[in-house]
């Protein structure tokens, strides 16, 4: 079995490092997508809550409408 020089190790580890700083680099481009789609899906969720909010205001409305107009309660033909 050859032997293990210091020369041979140096060149393994510097291999080593060289891959793992490609590792950092994606992750830091796969960290920068998940910030992007986190701040979509927030995007998305307050849109969802508005929706909601409005329709919960146009509900209250027609509810009005309704008893002014003595609808409430009646069955709709």
């Amino acid at each position: 079995m050859a032997g293990i020089s210091n020369e041979l190790i140096y060149e393994v580890l510097k291999n080593v490092q060289s891959r793992v700083g490609n590792l950092e680099d994606g992750m830091k481009g796969v960290k920068n997508e998940l910030v992007g789609i986190r701040e979509h899906q927030i995007a998305t969720q307050k849109e969802v809550a508005n929706i909601y909010g409005r329709l919960g205001s146009i509900e209250g409305r027609l509810e009005r409408v309704e008893t002014r107009l003595n609808m409430a309660g009646e069955p709709a033909e």
